[in-house]
């Protein structure tokens, strides 16, 4: 089976049958195209005019060939807008590759192993996170004197209170949201279901946010801007962009005069360094969090290490004068 076709089938697998998330789909389409485009590449030359669609055996695709594209990815391979790919993201690759080899082993192909497509090893990863001042001065740094202002107020205490994803703040209805209760499921990552919750703050904004609203859209949250109602406006075209909530929370960033760059995501890690600061455990986090495995949480080790600080020293027989 040649590599074209066998990648069409492993999608329409990922999307019909593991059914994965469209956009989680879409990835694995642009690596394997990516990887597709350059092993006939390397195989064939440039392509020539005369010739038509060229195509490989899934079959003859080797061990070597495997090794060659992870040293393109890692030396000669560079983004457009980012440069040279972190390891982490090179490893997003190969683990669309495992994917699509092990789907053809399972179809009867001899293909190469899933398993001598080592990953490489990245580094720890270091996240950014505010601090309870930086924190503060970023609410603080929204003008709340009209209906635009009340809307960025109350996404920022909203990302900062649920730990939501920005895709998932962008999705959310109004219906969506229990102020009575406080609380409200979001369907995350890989169609994982979870419960978020709502800090007393956060309901506060949510509902002066709700009073200024005389609107019929069903979108949580609209933009003011943009084409207006004359031009048959819709509820998705109402709602706020991912991208609009990006740039706006880097506009308070900036007014709250806090140097390093950051994004809706920061809210998030600095939501779940929140929570384990003042003695959440790992477990409930990464339920809050959406994650699927607890490896992922544990990106969160600035926290637990330094309480496990404080353990060391009020409970280690070294750091306490005997009793005599």
């Amino acid at each position: 089976m040649g590599i074209r076709e066998a990648s069409l089938r492993f999608l329409e697998y990922c999307e019909l049958d593991k059914n994965l998330s469209l956009k989680t789909v879409k990835m694995y389409g642009y690596y394997l195209q990516f990887f597709q485009d350059w092993i006939l590449l390397e195989r064939f030359g440039p392509p020539q005019e005369s010739e038509g669609s060229r195509d490989l055996d899934v079959e003859k695709i080797t061990e070597e060939d495997v090794r060659k594209f992870r040293l393109y990815l890692s030396h000669h391979y560079k983004n457009p807008v980012k440069g040279n790919l972190k390891r982490q993201t090179q490893n997003y690759f190969l683990v669309a590759l495992r994917s699509f080899f092990r789907f053809l082993i399972k179809h009867k192909l001899k293909v190469l192993s899933p398993e001598v497509i080592e990953l490489g090893k990245a580094r720890d990863r270091t996240i950014k996170h505010l601090q309870t001042e930086q924190l503060e001065a970023l609410f603080k740094s929204v003008d709340t004197s009209d209906e635009s202002g009340i809307r960025d107020r109350t996404i920022l205490e909203v990302l900062f209170s649920t730990g939501l994803r920005v895709s998932e703040l962008a999705g959310l209805n109004r219906d969506q949201v229990n102020l009575q209760e406080g609380e409200f499921g979001v369907i995350g990552k890989g169609g994982k279901a979870r419960v978020v919750f709502l800090s007393h703050t956060a309901k506060q904004w949510l509902q002066t946010y709700f009073s200024t609203r005389k609107d019929p859209f069903a979108a949580l949250f609209i933009r003011y801007s943009g084409p207006k109602a004359a031009e048959a406006l819709t509820n998705e075209k109402m709602r706020l962009s991912v991208r609009s909530i990006e740039r706006l929370v880097d506009k308070y960033r900036k007014k709250a005069g806090i140097l390093f760059r950051i994004g809706p995501h920061v809210l998030r890690h600095s939501y779940a360094t929140d929570l384990l600061s003042h003695g959440a455990d790992l477990r409930s986090v990464q339920e809050m969090l959406g994650h699927k495995n607890i490896a992922t949480t544990q990106i969160y080790t600035h926290v637990t290490n330094f309480r496990l600080r404080e353990v060391h020293e009020k409970f280690h027989s070294g750091n306490h004068e005997d009793d005599e």
